[in-house]
């Protein structure tokens, strides 16, 4: 899994939003995922609203799962995507968000106050890229243009699941 950083597309609510409904990042630079991949900045990581499957306690939560990558021409390319790191978009832009601690080996990646009463559960063996709790409040919610750090391969290993323009 390589590390990329995403921009947050669309603001979403854990009240509002229910599993099923899209959701999107758009990567701030190239990756060159290890089967050789290219990834171009600005390529969108599609994803979805999905349930916990990590069984997270919390009053709300919000489960996400990137699973394909959108190319400027319509490719799109699956892809395996954990989130390792979540910094809240702030009214003027992006935070001087810190490199985040994930390493190739890191199984598990918890970060606490990633928004105001809310904690970021992921794992690499999760079918989510992440869950996003709230233990204080009612709701969880994520602003548009907040930074997503990923780490990200392609799900199958490189091999077929390319689509061009959407089509298989």
């Amino acid at each position: 899994m390589k590390p990329a950083s995403a921009l947050l597309v669309e603001n979403l609510d854990a009240v509002k939003d229910q599993p099923g409904s899209a959701v999107s990042a758009k990567l701030q630079g190239k990756v060159n995922l290890s089967d050789g991949t290219e990834l171009p900045k600005g390529t969108i990581l599609l994803g979805k609203i999905t349930t916990d499957d990590m069984q997270q306690q919390g009053t709300k939560k919000l489960a996400l799962r990137f699973d394909q990558a959108r190319l400027k021409d319509g490719t799109t390319i699956p892809i395996r995507a954990t989130i390792v790191g979540f910094y809240a978009e702030s009214g003027g832009g992006i935070n001087d968000a810190p490199a985040n601690d994930w390493t190739a080996s890191t199984l598990a990646f918890n970060q606490e106050g990633v928004a105001s009463g809310v904690d970021l559960h992921s794992r690499i063996s999760s079918q989510n890229s992440g869950v996003f709790v709230s233990t204080k409040k009612d709701d969880v919610k994520l602003r548009q243009g907040s930074e997503i750090q990923f780490a990200i391969a392609h799900a199958n290993g490189g091999q077929n699941g390319v689509t061009a323009g959407g089509q298989n």
